[in-house]
């Protein structure tokens, strides 16, 4: 996907469970005056790996159709490498759930979660 080239975002496998990276760059920051993340990078960032398990998982020749995506913005997302890891909750023959968690420093810290719906044609 060209956002994600453009963002930057890393993926990498280790067994099933698909972890995404996204390298701090200067053109992420949103707010230089704290300096935080930009809150679309974030949430992009986040269904960018929900759309990436779903394709791992299930094996799909296409990708998914998000229906709706549901951000939870936790926390300012500093100017570090961000990190993100989803779970399918459901694979339906027209939809499926995931669920998305990212974070920075530590897993049990996240800066934001995301439920989304995804049209499976």
């Amino acid at each position: 996907m060209p956002f994600a080239i453009f963002l930057g975002v890393r993926l990498g496998l280790a067994g099933d469970e698909l972890t995404a990276r996204l390298p701090f760059a200067p053109h992420l920051i949103g707010n230089p005056m704290i300096p935080a993340l930009h809150g679309g990078v974030i949430g992009a960032f986040m269904e960018i790996t929900a759309m990436a398990q779903l394709k791992h998982h299930a094996n799909f020749d296409h990708v998914p159709k998000p229906i709706d995506v549901n951000v939870q913005y936790l926390r300012s997302g500093k100017p570090l490498d961000t990190y993100a890891r989803a779970i399918v909750k459901r694979i339906g023959r027209t939809i499926s759930s995931v669920e998305v968690s990212a974070w920075q420093e530590t897993r049990q810290s996240p800066i934001a979660t995301l439920q989304a719906h995804f049209l499976m044609d």
